[in-house]
């Protein structure tokens, strides 16, 4: 469980704007909520838990990228000219407030959400977290620097090239890209409308997939979101294949992200992945498709008329460059382009149906602030490497930190099909050796078995295949028997008896699996065992395996051992 370091949400809120105004980086932001309001907000939170509400933020402060909607603040994307002052906030917003959390303030950005570097806003520079002269990462450069700095709990950020992953390896912090869609994008300003996707960034695995999972959901005002599909996995394997470029690949890295890099695949292997070389230069030259080719048209889509029409604004020089340059290509250079999207996403379908995520470096190095300002533009196209292709091929990712040289923050991204988050989240997890969380806790149907899945048995690997995710263990109420059945491999059943029979309370383990995984389990369930709907001794209503009375009648009453581990042992309980 994620806990916070408050004794109520109001004094977290000072504690916030304490830290804010004597971290002596006003280049983070660009709007801070006044005290009053934010204080107000954390009253109206300790309000609502006093009258029982569960708010699983409560106690927590955030901060949000501003390109994105808060009702009553102005959004900027980093362009005094450009600002309004939006009558609703973001969906990913209102869901947040919702579970308790509260907002300080807006961060700014690499204007426009163009670029990786955090150098591109005429509210300053962002310098990183603990390095700070060196570069924030863009363009969710405030939002980055806020967690690193610990001003503040989480903070939102979008990502359509890199630009939530990026600042969180510059910045030391996890950071979560999700499937395009499942978290609505209404409400924020686009960058590249079918490639725009809102991230969150926090100090944890944990603390982000939480504040992940909370603003995932369908929009039926947003026509890019999606939900999660009947056969998501809900779980990675416990030993997952993972795949690693080839060392021609790697070339673009700096000497010392190389040998950290190097050093984070042997620590994965260590913790028992099971590490794969597999070339990835298709999606390497899909990810220049971005700037290079006829899809930045969607730039100009999203920003160019104002970028042409106010030459007298606030505007980077070369944020104006790409957003004009964005109006060149033609039609059929567009339509070429898509096709050769189509290839790579089938072959990006093909690589992982042989591996689980990817795991790559999240960008190639981490400059100096002085060294992109003397080369603002190849310098940022080396940052995306690893990053562009993402969004692009419709593909999840988590950015988690990892061991780098002193002087400079290193860190690795899990890559996964879309919907595969909860495999990307999990591989990441067990990286960075700390805590994990579950981002689609809603999904699924809950599954109980009692013999040959358990765990360590002959048959959990068909779990494992089905993505099915490991909730707790259990145990049956008091009216049923287990029976040794003839079958191969050995299994048990388990019949519930009529009142006043002879059974007692079996030990098993619960699972999440998804619809279709439990449709697929149930088409090749064989005779005599069926699935039916039982209640656990705790209450819990779930699917549990049970076998028909005519087979128990004819198995060995095994109840005595109280288990189907225990009888494997023979030990009677």
């Amino acid at each position: 469980m994620t806990t916070f370091d408050a004794s109520t949400p109001t004094d977290r809120a000072r504690t916030a704007l304490v830290r804010i105004a004597d971290s002596a980086r006003p280049e983070v932001w660009i709007h801070v909520r006044p005290e009053s309001d934010v204080l107000a907000d954390a009253a109206a939170v300790e309000q609502r838990l006093a009258a029982g509400e569960t708010l699983p933020l409560a106690g927590t402060v955030f901060a949000v990228k501003d390109n994105i909607d808060v009702a009553g603040l102005p959004t900027t994307a980093a362009c005094p000219e450009f600002a309004y002052v939006p009558e609703a906030s973001s969906p990913a917003v209102e869901r947040l407030v919702a579970a308790g959390a509260v907002l300080v303030g807006k961060t700014n950005l690499d204007q426009f959400a163009t670029g990786l570097v955090g150098t591109r806003s005429p509210y300053g520079v962002v310098r990183a977290a603990h390095h700070p002269d060196r570069v924030s990462g863009g363009s969710s450069s405030g939002s980055g620097a806020a967690v690193g700095l610990g001003l503040v709990d989480f903070a939102l950020g979008t990502d359509t090239a890199g630009s939530g992953r990026v600042p969180a390896a510059f910045n030391g912090v996890v950071g979560i890209k999700p499937t395009l869609g499942l978290v609505p994008t209404r409400g924020v300003v686009p960058a590249c409308a079918d490639f725009d996707c809102v991230t969150v960034l926090a100090p944890t695995v944990g603390l982000a997939g939480l504040a992940m999972s909370i603003m995932i959901g369908s929009d039926p005002a947003d026509a890019r979101s999606r939900a999660w599909p009947a056969d998501v996995v809900l779980a990675a394997p416990q030993r997952a294949r993972v795949g690693v470029p080839i060392e021609a690949q790697l070339g673009v890295l700096s000497e010392s992200y190389r040998r950290s890099f190097a050093a984070t695949v042997a620590a994965a292997e260590d913790a028992g992945l099971d590490i794969v070389r597999v070339d990835i230069d298709p999606l390497l030259a899909a990810a220049r498709l971005l700037y290079d080719g006829a899809l930045v048209a969607e730039r100009f889509d999203a920003v160019g008329e104002f970028v042409v029409s106010r030459p007298d604004a606030a505007l980077d020089p070369t944020v104006a460059a790409i957003v004009r340059g964005s109006a060149r290509p033609s039609a059929h250079e567009f339509v070429r382009d898509a096709g050769a999207l189509v290839a790579a996403k089938h072959y990006a379908a093909e690589l992982f149906a042989d591996v689980d995520v990817l795991l790559l470096p999240t960008t190639t190095e981490h400059p100096l602030v002085d060294d992109v300002l003397a080369d603002p533009v190849e310098i940022n196209r080396r940052l995306g490497t690893f990053t562009n292709f993402c969004n692009l091929l419709d593909l999840a990712s988590v950015a988690v930190p990892a061991p780098g040289d002193p002087g400079e923050s290193f860190g690795v991204m899990t890559v996964a099909p879309a919907f595969g988050d909860q495999v990307a989240l999990d591989v990441a997890a067990r990286i960075v050796v700390g805590d994990t969380a579950v981002v689609a806790p809603g999904e699924g149907i809950l599954l109980a078995v009692f013999g040959a899945h358990l765990r360590g048995q002959p048959l959990h690997h068909q779990l494992e295949a089905l993505g099915a995710r490991f909730e707790r263990a259990v145990a049956t109420t008091d009216d049923y028997l287990m029976v040794r059945l003839d079958s191969e491999p050995p299994k048990p059943g388990l019949v519930r008896v009529s009142d006043g029979g002879a059974g007692r309370s079996l030990p098993g383990e619960l699972y999440r699996i998804s619809r279709a995984g439990l449709g697929s389990f149930l088409a090749a369930l064989p005779e005599p065992m069926a699935l039916t709907a039982m209640t656990l001794v705790d209450g819990t209503r779930a699917v549990g395996f049970t076998c028909t009375p005519a087979a128990a009648a004819t198995g060995v009453d095994i109840t005595e051992f109280g288990g189907w581990r225990a009888f494997l042992a023979g030990v009677p309980a």
